[in-house]
Formats: C-alpha cells, structure tokens, sequence
C-alpha cells in the first residue's frame, strides 16, 4: 500500500506488480542502479537509466509523465525522485523496497539501456 516519504509517494511490489500488469503507458518505471546490476536481473521491460546519468538527461524528461524509480533497495531510486521533484518533474514515485523486495519475474543482460530519453515515450 501507498505511503508518502519527503513528498515522494512510496509504491510496494503488489503496486508495481499491478501497474506492469496493466501494460499503461503511465507510470513509465525506470531503473536506475549500474549497469552491472540491470544486467544481473531486471524487471522485463523496464529501461535502465542509471542514477549517475539522471541528472544530465533530467532536462529532456517529460515533465507532464509520471515517473517510478526502481534501484537495489529503494535508496538511490528516492534519491532521483527527489532530485527531479526538484527539477520540476512533480509526478514522481518511489519502488520501496526496490529489487531486493521483487519476487515478480527477472530477466538477465543489458535488455534496455536508455541513450535518449525519446525512448521512454510509449504510443
């Protein structure tokens, strides 16, 4: 169940479980650990934009979508919420518990790696 950390709502793993399920085009979830992380096991499907390049894409994000940060525990993914919530980009949620707490299907290898924000965008 939802709760709010530092103005960043906090999602659990039957949220984020629901939301994939779904197939909508919002929120668009990203991972946000390192490469070899993301390449160990991800949830299929999600983009990988690691924390460390967040803040020099952060001006191409679109700053009307919602967003759900995914990392290793919940930590660094609530960072970049943060972050971006400070940047102007105010529809921003945090997977609490992050990978660590996922027990939905994994995939292994670099899957989507992110160089152009344009990616994100769904049709």
């Amino acid at each position: 169940m939802s709760y709010e950390d530092e103005g960043i709502i906090q999602m659990d793993a039957e949220e984020l479980r629901e939301l994939l399920v779904t197939g909508a085009k919002e929120p668009i979830l990203i991972d946000v650990r390192e490469l070899d992380e993301y390449a160990e096991a991800h949830i299929p499907g999600v983009p990988l934009i690691p924390m460390n390049t967040i803040a020099s894409l952060s001006a191409e994000l679109d700053r009307s979508a919602s967003y759900v940060f995914i990392c290793r525990s919940g930590k660094r993914s609530q960072n970049v919420a943060l972050f971006l919530k400070e940047q102007g980009i105010l529809n921003v949620r945090n997977f609490v518990g992050g990978m660590i707490s996922w027990q939905g299907d994994i995939k292994s290898g670099l899957e989507w790696v992110v160089k152009d924000v344009n990616e994100l965008k769904k049709d």
